[in-house]
């Protein structure tokens, strides 16, 4: 077999190698919402077709804003459910969060909704005997109603393994 035409030029650093980071379910939502905007600021919720993240269907959920800072779970995907160790639907999204964190996740959501912007949260839990520390990413996209208001949020939650257990924010993007 001839090497002859192997040069460094076709040779792949493994060192620049980056593993799957475990969060694309995150990409396939965000990349869904910002087609749908299509330029404008936000879709309205009624442009949502499940079939547009078929493949990220058990991450995403839908937000409806019932209070200042309180938004509950109208739709949610079964990992949800499973991080959540119960039905997550009808649960407010500060429910996955420690009490510590949850007057953050309520302005957070309050600035989505009033903005509008979309954010980015990873989130952390504490280790434990025998369990170690979660990690997760949450991403909340604004919707529009028929009304014109932003009153519900498209949004995706991934964690890497899956047990019960509350959340602490590690930090906040907003767009």
């Amino acid at each position: 077999m001839d090497n002859s035409s192997h040069t460094q030029k076709n040779v792949v650093a493994m060192s620049n190698y980056r593993p799957h980071s475990g969060f694309a379910p995150l990409s396939i939502v965000e990349a869904y919402w910002d087609a749908l905007r299509a330029g404008r600021e936000m879709p309205k919720r009624a442009e949502i077709n499940p079939r547009g993240i078929e493949s990220a269907l058990e991450y995403a959920f839908i937000l409806e804003r019932v209070a200042p800072g309180v938004a509950r779970m109208r739709i949610a995907g079964s990992h949800l459910h499973d991080l959540m160790g119960m039905e997550a639907r009808g649960m407010p999204l500060t429910a996955f969060f420690e009490h510590d964190y949850c007057v953050q996740v309520a302005g957070l959501l309050e600035e989505v909704f009033q903005t509008p912007a979309a954010a980015d949260v990873l989130m952390t839990s504490s280790s434990s005997l025998g369990r170690p520390a979660l990690e997760a990413r949450i991403v909340l996209l604004p919707l529009k109603s028929d009304l014109g208001d932003v009153s519900r949020i498209l949004g995706c939650m991934v964690s890497k393994g899956i047990r019960p257990k509350r959340l602490g924010v590690s930090s906040l993007q907003k767009a």
